[in-house]
């Protein structure tokens, strides 16, 4: 199971802080790999918040015991001391975020959404940008730099905005449009670490390479390629801090066969070299 998580305090004691209005306490990803499942059930729940977002593949969650399959492009918001009941099967191809949050903020930030809190879940749609929060806090919880803690509660609200924005845009984006690129972001989560032509995925898919550009930038922000491309430094950034592979093994895992390549898309997408990078995670 590939997994990525930072924590404020590794401990986890005093989840919950109602002297402050907002504070981060963990943010993580999990993806499995070969293990068939993980089971997660928490009868008295915890004592901060939790919100999970399904990036890719499902989920099954269990609500008032009965189960409920969530799909990618949903998000599901447990409150404080609320049962907590999900499993991840491995056949589903699951990657899923989640963050816990406390705060006397967070009630109210929470609570604008209005939703049951039988089956709280959010039908928010896939978003690059959601998985960059989330990666975003990961890493100021891992590395803790000058600020961190000041940082985290404005990504989170910027989070929350995100999601905000998407449920008011979503009814007007239904339809073929939504289906065709929720498929295309799932299949590039899937498979970026093989040769992926946009042309040809557009022509498999039996639609137009023009068509599916500009659809998939309109519901993104971002054409496809540069979508693709921000998947793979993604993960190259992830197995760069959480792995001693050289440079060359971590290239070729993240979708990139040539090396030197590899370094100069790197370069160009972040501004230093994938060794200079490593070099900046590791302290004076």
């Amino acid at each position: 199971m590939y997994t990525n998580t930072g924590y404020l305090n590794p401990e986890e004691t005093e989840l919950e802080n109602l002297s402050v209005p907002l504070r981060v306490n963990s943010c993580g990803v999990y993806r499995l790999i070969s293990r068939p499942d993980m089971f997660t059930l928490r009868p008295a729940g915890r004592p901060d918040y939790q919100l999970l977002y399904i990036a890719s593949g499902s989920a099954l969650f269990y609500f008032s015991g009965s189960p409920v399959r969530v799909s990618a492009g949903s998000m599901v918001l447990y409150r404080p001391q609320a049962l907590q009941h999900y499993i991840y099967y491995l056949a589903d191809n699951p990657e899923v975020y989640w963050v816990h949050f406390t705060g006397y903020e967070a009630a109210a930030l929470t609570e604008e959404y209005a939703i049951d809190k039988d089956a709280p879940i959010l039908h928010t749609g896939v978003s690059s940008r959601c998985q960059e929060l989330f990666l975003q806090m990961i890493r100021e919880l891992q590395i803790q730099r000058p600020y961190f803690e000041e940082l985290l509660p404005l990504l989170l609200r910027q989070l929350f905005l995100l999601v905000k924005r998407q449920l008011k845009e979503s009814p007007g984006q239904r339809g073929r449009m939504q289906k065709e690129m929720e498929h295309a972001i799932q299949y590039f989560h899937e498979n970026f670490a093989r040769s992926i032509q946009i042309e040809d995925y557009a022509r498999d898919q039996h639609m137009s390479t023009c068509w599916f550009i500009r659809s998939f930038k309109q519901y993104t922000g971002v054409p496809p390629l540069q979508y693709l491309t921000s998947l793979r430094i993604t993960r190259a950034k992830e197995l760069l801090e959480s792995t001693d592979y050289d440079i060359g093994e971590i290239g070729l895992i993240a979708g990139y066969e040539n090396p030197l390549y590899f370094s100069r898309i790197f370069k160009k997408h972040t501004g230093i070299s994938p060794a200079e990078y490593r070099k900046t995670l590791k302290p004076e």
